[in-house]
């Protein structure tokens, strides 16, 4: 899916904008040394209630950068191998030209200067002349924008969103639904498919309770994350019908935005594929199951 004209990118409380591509981790109420392994040196672990039975290990090569905000912790390392690759979302918002706005909310200015000093190739996507930063609290950013202000909403949230979730308990997927425009975006990273963790029918019964115009699921591979792949919820409001799975407006591949490289992952084919679920999955995301305003699919507000 293609922003339009204007977009928020916001993540939940603390509002990340941007994935680094050499290696980070945001470490939660917790003091960063915590997390180098004391039995296996050299070895930065993850583990985490939610994903019970396994932990994630990443070989550190430098501590880069250490230190707590007012809000987190952070530690910046190096690794010798890591697969994949994350962009920043600034970065690729800019790669589309239809784009006329790029308001992002950060409350944690330390996350912005380390990422403007360690990962400078991420971070160039706030020099696009487009962005303008909020230093603020998500929600409060939110109950301030008039109705119908942004066509799309990316939220980078530092927890995959589950159906027991936080924020199903705050009024914030009804601000983000208020914000957008008829037949406006929202994208928000979701918990993956092979944890239990992830109801994926209870999921998008919640979310459709909220949006009404269409809700969908998708998943692409993440090798630093946990189980290998991630997902992604995206929901439309009511109005002109959204069809998250087809690309209607590709990317120019010589428009590189703000970014000085190509695009190395994603493709129209890669988008398309991203939907295509395990047998388990699929029958929740079956488009014939949806409701009846996402049969038709509304090509021209794309």
């Amino acid at each position: 899916m293609v922003p339009h004209s204007s977009c928020l990118t916001y993540n939940g409380k603390n509002g990340v904008s941007a994935l680094p591509n050499r290696a980070s981790q945001v470490l939660h109420n917790e003091e960063p040394d915590s997390h180098i392994h004391p039995k296996v040196p050299g070895w930065f672990s993850e583990d985490c209630p939610i994903w019970p039975g396994q932990a994630h290990f990443l070989r550190v090569e430098k501590i880069l950068f250490q230190g707590k905000s007012k809000y987190q912790s952070m530690m910046v390392f190096q690794v010798m191998l890591i697969g994949g690759g994350d962009g920043g979302i600034l970065r690729e918002i800019s790669r589309h030209s239809s784009v006329e706005q790029i308001d992002i909310c950060e409350i944690d200015t330390m996350l912005i200067d380390v990422y403007k000093e360690f990962f400078p190739d991420v971070a160039i996507g706030y020099e696009d002349c487009r962005v303008k930063l909020h230093v603020t609290d998500g929600t409060l950013f939110l109950n301030s924008v008039p109705s119908g202000t942004y066509d799309a909403i990316i939220v980078d949230a530092f927890d995959p969103i589950r159906p027991d979730h936080e924020l199903f308990e705050s009024e914030f997927f009804e601000l983000v639904s208020k914000a957008l425009r008829p037949g406006g975006v929202l994208c928000i990273q979701a918990e993956s498919i092979w944890f239990k963790s992830l109801d994926i029918e209870q999921l998008l019964t919640k979310c459709r309770q909220i949006f009404k115009g269409c809700v969908d699921y998708a998943w692409t591979t993440v090798p630093a994350y946990p189980s290998g792949v991630i997902g992604f919820l995206l929901c439309s409001t009511d109005g002109p019908c959204v069809d998250f799975r087809n690309p209607i407006n590709p990317i120019d591949p010589q428009n590189y935005g703000i970014s000085k490289q190509p695009l190395k992952f994603y493709t129209t084919e890669v988008h398309s594929a991203a939907f295509c679920l395990p047998s388990f999955a699929k029958k929740f995301t079956d488009p014939k199951a949806k409701s009846s305003s996402c049969n038709g699919f509304d090509r021209e507000r794309h």
